[in-house]
């Protein structure tokens, strides 16, 4: 490419793990800028948050340009900013302290060592959060909309997994005011997943709620055939859980929280420093609820549920 041709605007290459987006930057210089954008997951599960992040690019004054490209070291190629996902955070901190690092994540930062505090993250990392203390007490309430005789919950989590702690004691501590009982099972593996529901079918809970998880999200499928397999009303973190069949979630809105991350790394390419941009949680949370899949459980969803809820999946 022929960077002369492009005199008064600055080019930002968007980098991901299967393609590369040149954007735009509406600013008078003409220097190349590069952001790269790590997800250790396959590109075909992505495409939602990308388009939250380019559009927290554009909101900032960044245009879609030029052709992909592919990239496979970023820190090689000296990129402006590293926007990334989960384990792929500890991975760019793990290779530069230098790049500026922007990423999403559901775990305590502070906890794990990715941040000085939440205030002041110190270094070249800030995060935007999508989970918080008040999300499972919120799920909880609303498996008890859903189910006003329910008095016993299935818990499942990821025991090698960075929130089963923190889900388990907010869960214990958010049931005692409904009056429901907490009955917990672990999985980390697929075979694991099949495993725990074996006592799970034979106990019958009233309900499963199932932990916000990288895992899980990878094994949605699978959970949402056994829940539906065995007739278990079941919450999800996410809406890609219903989408596949699930019966209800509720959880941050991924597309718009990657608009956040676009959004700071915007800041970033017009000089912000990561170390000065506080930790913040993501602005917006979605109820989804399937329609069919309470038809086929025989669940009458409440008008007030189905009201409330951002969309309802027929």
């Amino acid at each position: 490419m022929q960077f002369d041709r492009l005199k008064r605007r600055e080019l930002v290459t968007l980098l991901g793990a299967a393609a590369a987006w040149p954007l735009a930057l509406r600013a008078q210089q003409s220097v190349m800028s590069v952001i790269g954008f790590l997800d250790l997951t396959s590109p075909d599960t992505f495409t939602d948050r990308l388009r939250g992040f380019r559009q927290g690019l554009k909101d900032t004054g960044c245009a879609e340009g030029g052709p992909p490209e592919l990239a496979a070291d970023l820190v090689r190629r000296q990129v402006a900013v590293i926007a990334t996902f989960a384990n792929g955070a500890r991975a760019a901190k793990a290779a530069t302290t230098t790049i500026p690092i922007v990423f999403l994540l559901a775990e305590d930062p502070v906890r794990v060592g990715l941040v000085a505090s939440l205030a002041r993250p110190g270094g070249n990392l800030t995060r935007i959060n999508f989970f918080s203390d008040e999300l499972v007490a919120k799920r909880l309430g609303l498996v008890r909309e859903l189910l006003p005789t329910a008095t016993r919950v299935a818990v499942l989590v990821n025991p090698t997994g960075p929130n089963s702690e923190t889900t388990l004691r907010d869960a214990h501590s958010a049931a005692r005011v409904p009056g429901l009982e907490i009955q917990v099972f672990k999985a980390s593996t697929s075979g694991e997943i099949n495993a725990a529901f074996a006592p799970l079918v034979r106990e019958r809970p009233d309900a499963l709620f199932v932990d916000i998880d990288p895992f899980f999200t990878s094994r949605r499928f699978q959970l949402v055939q056994l829940a539906a397999r065995h007739a278990i009303p079941a919450t999800y973190p996410g809406r890609q859980f219903t989408e596949v069949g699930g019966l209800m979630s509720y959880g941050s809105n991924v597309t718009d929280a990657w608009r956040q991350v676009g959004g700071y790394a915007g800041r970033i390419l017009k000089g912000a420093k990561p170390a000065d941009l506080p930790v913040v949680q993501a602005s917006k949370f979605e109820l989804v609820i399937n329609a069919e899949t309470a038809r086929m459980l025989g669940l009458a969803v409440p008008p007030s549920l189905l009201v409330s809820a951002d969309e309802v999946i027929e």
